[in-house]
């Protein structure tokens, strides 16, 4: 029976297995990497992507990370494609296929058809000496020297090498499309992902509850304010510009420092020249201002004018930390 450190000492020398095997294929790049993904690049028409049994999973994540970083990709199961899936390929079209063996029936049947319709044909294999080599347009190689099943005959290294050759394409697609962190956003507007890349400060803002008062403002007032807009904040205006910002904590200070608060007004504790943001500004800016500043509220404003109070909460409420 394996014990807690035998298991331990499996699991490292798995991953140390696999690491092995994806370092090596740095010097397994050829001009046919450049070639495809110049191909893939210029191509008017989508990317294909194939593959059978475990390689047709590894295609299925490689067809999600393109089409989340530029490059519209379908994905073709191999069985299927000459069951009438053909039909989903179109003459512009660029054809990945991966293949640990590039030798296994349906390939042998798949290939040919392919090379008739006249697509450019990538092959993804740990074989450059399988039929799917010999018919494919470019070879990238993702041979590995062994699994790292115990019987070498799991896919685990050759999988992994097959995926990230796949994420070494989309990146370079990524670099050439000069795609950023806005295009990513297009791509991902739902979930947390989404929230974090698209959203404006003005999108997320309750401009119905803007805590304010004016520099003359008696602290009970104030107090009042700060307490009904439920904010712990209040902005001081002056002729509709933002002078200062009162916090609940302004108001513990003051009480802490003074026996009475009847001959005080606003202007008195305020905080001037409050940290801002505007209106437009991305929800991550905001947090970034909020976390470098240890403040847990931020002044909104839209040229020069009071729009209202921003609270890290109602950030932390979008899901968005």
């Amino acid at each position: 029976m394996k014990t807690s450190k035998n298991i331990l000492e499996i699991a490292k020398k798995t991953i140390e297995s696999e690491s092995n095997s994806i370092a090596k294929l740095v010097d397994l790049l050829t001009d046919d990497f450049l070639k495809a993904v110049e191909i893939i690049f210029n191509s008017k028409g989508r990317l294909v992507v194939t593959g059978i049994g475990k390689s047709a999973i590894i295609a299925q994540k490689i067809v999600a990370t393109l089409n989340s970083t530029g490059t519209p990709s379908l994905f073709l199961h191999a069985s299927e494609a000459i069951h009438g899936d053909l039909g989903m390929v179109q003459p512009e079209d660029v054809v990945i296929c991966i293949s640990k063996s590039g030798n296994s029936p349906e390939i042998k049947v798949l290939i040919p058809i392919l090379k008739n319709f006249g697509n450019n044909l990538i092959a993804i294999t740990g074989n450059t000496n399988s039929f799917l080599a010999k018919e494919a347009n470019y070879i990238l190689d993702t041979t590995v020297e062994n699994e790292s099943c115990p019987n070498n005959l799991a896919p685990t290294n050759s999988t992994t090498a097959q995926l990230v050759m796949g994420d070494a394409l989309a990146v370079c697609l990524m670099e050439l499309r000069e795609f950023n962190a806005q295009d990513f956003a297009k791509y991902h507007p739902g979930g947390a992902l989404g929230k974090k890349l698209l959203l404006r400060v003005g999108e997320m803002l309750d401009q119905n509850h803007k805590p304010e008062v004016s520099p003359d403002t008696n602290i009970k007032k104030v107090i009042f304010e700060i307490s009904e807009k439920r904010l712990g904040v209040t902005a001081v205006i002056e002729n509709n510009k933002v002078i200062g910002i009162i916090t609940d904590g302004d108001i513990r200070r003051m009480l802490n420092n003074n026996d009475t608060f009847v001959h005080l007004t606003a202007k008195d504790i305020m905080t001037k020249n409050p940290k801002t943001i505007q209106l437009s500004s991305m929800v991550t800016d905001a947090l970034n201002i909020l976390e470098d500043f240890s403040i847990t509220q931020l002044i909104v404003t839209d040229k020069e004018e009071y729009k209202g109070v921003l609270h890290l909460h109602d950030i932390l409420k979008e899901g968005i930390v």
